[in-house]
């Protein structure tokens, strides 16, 4: 807790942002996004008015990101930068404290409650604060990011304002359409087999809205970069076990060792290859949407 405070007070000093004149554009501003699927998201808002650029390389996990020299310059540089939030770009807390120049934040998931995982407060292991941010993997909200990063760009640029409600219109319309693919997708898959087993609690939005149980992690955290005990790692066993879920699932960043020790054990398949919290260059995954949807056949495709 005590972390999550420092990191919040953080942004709020980094974070003084300088809106322009109204009557100023927005072709020579630097923008930057935390991370691949926001950067979409984001260009799918801003159209050709804005360059939008992601801080993360495609392919990489930011719960382990090593930050580099050029990422401080890329921060000094930006004059908007949009985050996830809920805690989830923990790589950003020293490039932050270090960078200059003065820059305006975009809190995508503002106004999203997000989910907690009360095992923080026994010292397990999860996130400092134990809240999900995994927002992004249920469509509808991220149909709220779009909302944020529109009034977010209008308050910076008012001259682009009718541009970016009429990108932010037509893309929530393929958000929903995404929505109701994913529900007939889903709907292939028995009511009893809608088991699923992840690397890390990434999908517990995704299970949420589409009917899913979660039915174990391999491990207990919202972050990739926690180590699980031996402990629970035999539990999470007896888990699928019981369960009889067929498939553990795991982002193509995740190494796979644990993963494929509990498969011989348990008997149960072995998913490598999602895309859950970066974009690919080029198929399968190049935008959120194909992403979604390449996520979701791998799913239904391991689970009907």
């Amino acid at each position: 807790m005590y972390r999550s405070i420092i990191f919040l007070t953080l942004l709020a000093l980094i974070f003084t942002g300088c809106s322009p004149a109204s009557g100023s554009g927005m072709a020579d501003s630097a923008m930057l996004t935390s991370t691949t699927f926001l950067a979409d998201i984001t260009r799918n808002v801003a159209g050709d008015r804005v360059t939008v650029e992601s801080l993360l390389p495609i392919g990489t996990d930011p719960h382990s990101y090593q930050p580099t020299p050029r990422d401080m310059a890329k921060i000094a540089d930006s004059k908007l930068l949009i985050i996830n939030g809920a805690e989830y770009e923990h790589f950003l807390e020293a490039l932050l404290e270090n960078a200059g120049g003065e820059r305006t934040v975009i809190e995508a998931s503002a106004g999203i409650l997000p989910e907690r995982n009360d095992s923080a407060v026994e010292g397990q292991a999860t996130d400092a604060n134990g809240v999900d941010p995994h927002m992004w993997l249920d469509p509808n909200n991220v149909i709220l990011y779009v909302e944020n990063i529109r009034k977010g760009l209008t308050e910076y640029d008012p001259d682009g304002a009718a541009i970016y409600q009429s990108n932010a219109d037509a893309y929530i319309v393929e958000l929903k359409d995404l929505d109701a693919w994913i529900v007939e997708q889903v709907s292939q898959i028995p009511q009893e087999r809608r088991l699923l087993v992840t690397n890390h609690e990434a999908l517990g939005y995704f299970a949420e809205q589409y009917g899913f149980t979660i039915a174990g992690t391999v491990i207990e955290s919202f972050s990739s970069g926690a180590s699980p005990s031996a402990g629970q790692l035999a539990g999470l066993i007896d888990q699928i076990n019981s369960s009889g879920a067929p498939a553990i699932f795991l982002d193509a960043a995740d190494n796979d060792t644990l993963a494929k020790q509990i498969a011989d054990e348990t008997g149960v398949r072995v998913v490598t290859d999602l895309h859950l919290e970066s974009l690919t260059d080029g198929a399968p995954a190049g935008t959120y949407i194909e992403m979604m949807k390449y996520n979701v056949t791998q799913i239904v495709n391991a689970l009907k």
